[in-house]
């Protein structure tokens, strides 16, 4: 059988932008999400709790879960959020970012702590 890549127009643009990128962190996220749907990272909040600290960058390629929460403000760029997480990530004092988002805002990796969570 012949991989075919995603069928979602939006991650197949995702994905060329990515590559395109002048990181290659980009170029790494980028190849992690180009898998099905059923492979992708679901990543839950009490994982991102426990390997961040306050104030850093968190990109997941793939969806966040609401399990857990977080005790800890922290910027969290992925693919898809789930309602609960969206809620405790704000309520905690982080903030929600698109990947796309993420790529144009994220400029500098050596003054800020950027961790890709999978």
């Amino acid at each position: 059988m012949r991989r075919t890549g995603s069928t979602d127009e939006n991650v197949r643009r995702l994905l060329v932008s990515m590559r395109e990128h002048e990181k290659p962190f980009w170029n790494y996220v980028a190849e992690e999400l180009d898998t099905p749907t059923r492979k992708r990272a679901e990543v839950n909040l009490f994982k991102i709790n426990k390997l961040t600290k306050a104030n850093n960058i968190v990109v997941v390629p793939g969806k966040v879960l609401g399990t857990g929460s977080l005790d800890h403000p922290v910027i969290v760029a992925a693919l898809s959020f789930s309602k609960s997480a969206e809620q405790k990530i704000v309520q905690a004092g982080g903030k929600i970012l698109s990947l796309k988002k993420a790529m144009e805002e994220i400029k500098d990796f050596k003054n800020t702590s950027v961790r890709l969570i999978k």
